[in-house]
């Protein structure tokens, strides 16, 4: 999701698919089929997005981010961008994953230095298919030169690096989101 300092809300999904909700119960199915009503619901495709016209990046705690994002060039540009601006990126839990993607033609990661956390391993291996997970973000972040670090499974942890928030897990959206909104208020 790209925001602006209105916080005008911009969903992009690769290729435009449509968003794909997981684990529902009744207490967010009634919040989803609001949702779907909404203007914006419906996603514009990542490859079309100019990172330039936006004043933040959050992208929440989604499975398929370790699927799709992880290896994304069009998200790469928009975070390479980000990042030589120092514009606020927030993501949460599996949406960390998406951070993969942004590395030079050298083979640098961007985020090469930073401190960021998102799942655990302990996390990760209670899903049924962790030993087909593209990418376990853990070793990831390390073997990229990066700090990792993690706290209890299901535990709040936020960690803030510069212009860069990350949460561990859907608990942490909270905390993590409102850390975005504040540097998004003093950027202003």
């Amino acid at each position: 999701m790209l925001c602006s300092t209105a916080f005008n809300l911009q969903i992009a999904t690769p290729g435009g698919k449509p968003i794909e909700f997981v684990e529902l119960d009744e207490n967010n199915i009634r919040w989803i089929n609001d949702f779907r009503m909404k203007p914006y619901a419906n996603p514009a495709k990542l490859e079309s997005i100019d990172g330039t016209r936006y004043n933040a990046i959050l992208i929440p705690n989604c499975p398929g981010a370790m699927l799709d994002l992880a290896t994304s060039g069009y998200l790469a540009k928009i975070l390479q961008n980000f990042c030589a601006e120092k514009k606020p990126i927030c993501v949460v839990g599996h949406g960390v994953a998406a951070l993969c993607c942004a590395t030079s033609q050298e083979k640098a990661w961007t985020f090469q230095g930073y401190s960021m956390t998102g799942p655990s391993v302990f996390e990760l291996v209670r899903r049924k298919d962790f030993a087909s997970l593209p990418v376990i973000l853990e070793d990831f972040v390390k073997d990229s030169r990066a700090t990792f670090s993690a706290s209890e499974p299901d535990a709040v942890h936020v960690v803030v690096d510069r212009h860069l928030i990350t949460g561990q897990n859907d608990q942490s959206t909270l905390i993590a989101v409102q850390n975005l909104i504040l540097f998004c208020n003093v950027r202003k």
